[in-house]
């Protein structure tokens, strides 16, 4: 299946149009210490964007930097601080990756956008990141999110836990909450 899914993303027309190409050699980082999820936050506009049906023209892009975990909001109008983009990389990086998931999930119109940030942040919430090793949505909540797919095709995950009680299913989520710290330090 995983094969498949590779040979299906090298095929598809706009993941291969919107892919990231990196045109600069690295520079040397100078991260943002975050100690805890939803400690410190990196924020940014993107656009001037296509006009959207509804109006807007810009982004207003949060990323949170200990887990990654990112919100958005389409505006209709844009007043904001001076611009510097260096202080900002992960809101940078961020909305570069938003701007790409929109691209592949819009309308021939691209006139849908602001409808479809929300199919867009759930894909960057529940994809593996680098950085931390982990998801947005788990470093978040504790456990990895349940795809819709596996509510169709139930995963071993889905029908293990449909087949517990209810005092072992609340175990389940206390020693799920006691490894979320564990995970968070790794992290």
């Amino acid at each position: 299946m995983v094969k498949e899914c590779l040979y299906y993303a090298r095929k598809c027309d706009a993941c291969q149009f919107h892919a990231n190409f990196i045109h600069q050699p690295p520079e040397v980082l100078h991260p943002t210490i975050a100690s805890w999820p939803f400690d410190a936050w990196g924020l940014d506009i993107a656009g001037t964007l296509p006009k959207s049906s509804g109006g807007h023209l810009y982004i207003l892009a949060a990323t949170d930097y200990f887990s990654k975990w990112a919100e958005a909001v389409a505006l209709k109008e844009r007043k904001s601080s001076m611009y510097h983009a260096a202080a900002n990389g992960l809101a940078e990086a961020f909305n570069k990756t938003l701007c790409n998931l929109l691209k592949k999930v819009v309308s021939k119109s691209k006139r849908d956008w602001h409808e479809r940030m929300e199919e867009a942040l759930w894909a960057y919430r529940t994809t593996y990141r680098t950085p931390t090793q982990a998801t947005p949505y788990s470093l978040a909540f504790g456990v990895e999110a349940v795809l819709p797919l596996e509510r169709q095709i139930p995963s071993l995950r889905l029908v293990i836990q449909e087949g517990l009680t209810e005092e072992e299913n609340a175990r389940l989520h206390l020693d799920e909450l006691e490894a979320l710290d564990e995970k968070r330090l790794e992290a």
